[in-house]
Order: structure tokens, then sequence, then C-alpha cells
């Protein structure tokens, strides 16, 4: 967990779109011939440094909730919206993504959204404003290169990241809208 934390803090600003797209935070959209676990998946990949990246899954929701995951932590039955399935990496910690900074033990991933894994601060999100986050299990990790080799294969769509996308009620047809405007965007529409 602490070597995610501080691969994010690496994350450098926005810069203009251009073939270096994997060095500014990135909306990723799954091409339709993409197989396997990140089939038809939309998923935001924030650049660490050194060619690394970290992401989350934003189309995934699961049916478990955190009052499920912790039942002995009577805020967490406040939270309406389930866990996401963020990616495979560190799949039983849960990150919190939140609209605001939340103080220490946050990281900015690009705009004003901010993550969170703290223990205490995750705790804190939930008590307070416990549906103002989206809960995430794991994340996505891409080691330095992978995510330029994925990009040159034509494994993915790129587009700018959009905080609503992470608190869109109901994410099941997010990859169909979002293939749809990139589609239509590289066709001149």
């Amino acid at each position: 967990m602490k070597r995610f934390l501080a691969a994010l803090c690496a994350v450098g600003a926005i810069a203009a779109a251009s073939a270096q797209d994997a060095e500014r935070p990135l909306l990723l959209v799954a091409s339709p011939d993409l197989q396997g676990p990140y089939s038809h998946t939309a998923v935001l990949a924030v650049p660490t440094g050194e060619g690394q990246h970290v992401g989350f899954i934003l189309n995934r929701a699961t049916k478990v909730t955190l009052a499920i995951l912790f039942p002995d932590h009577a805020p967490s039955a406040k939270v309406a919206d389930p866990v996401y399935f963020g990616g495979p990496e560190m799949v039983s910690s849960i990150f919190a993504i939140v609209r605001r900074d939340p103080g220490a033990h946050s990281l900015r991933l690009f705009g004003d959204v901010f993550v969170t894994a703290n223990a205490n601060a995750v705790d804190q999100i939930i008590e307070k404003t416990p549906n103002d986050a989206r809960y995430f299990a794991g994340f996505v990790g891409w080691q330095p290169g992978e995510l330029d080799a994925e990009l040159r294969a034509g494994y993915w769509y790129t587009a700018e990241p959009d905080a609503g996308l992470f608190f869109l009620k109901d994410t099941e047809s997010l990859w169909e809208e979002l293939l749809k405007r990139l589609d239509g965007r590289s066709r001149g529409i």
C-alpha cells in the first residue's frame, strides 16, 4: 500500500494531448477488440514516474457493499453504492476517491479528484460524507513502458479524464457511451 501511495505522489500536471499521452492522466476506453479482464472497461490511468502507471476501472460495480465487507463498522451501512472492482492489484485494500482533498494521507489524481487508502482517512470519509466518495477494491498497475506498448498496440482509446465519471450512479453502459463518443470524435462528428 505504501508503494502505491508513494507512486501516486509523483503524478505530474496534465499536458496537451500528443504522442506523449501516457505522460499525463488519461481516461482509457478499451477498444472493442480488447479481450480478457479489461474487455469493455473504462479506466483512469495516472503516471507515477519512470514509465509506471496506476489506475482504477470505473465501470466494474460489484454486488458487495461496504456494510458487507465491514459488518462491525456501523457507518459503512450508510454507503448506498456498491464497492467497485478497481483492478487486480491490492484487491483486499479499499480506496476512497473523492472530489476534494480529504487532507493527510491523500493524493491528487487529477483536477480536484483525490484518492486515499489510509484506513483512518477512509473511515472519516465514510463517517462524515459516506456518499460523496466512490469506493474501490484494488487498482490497476502498469510496469515501465507497459501502458505505452498497450497504446501503440491500439488496445485503448484515450480521452481527458472527467471527475464526473467516478461518481455516476449507473456505470453499466459507460463503456458503450464512451466508445460511441470517442468513435464519433475520431470520425470528426
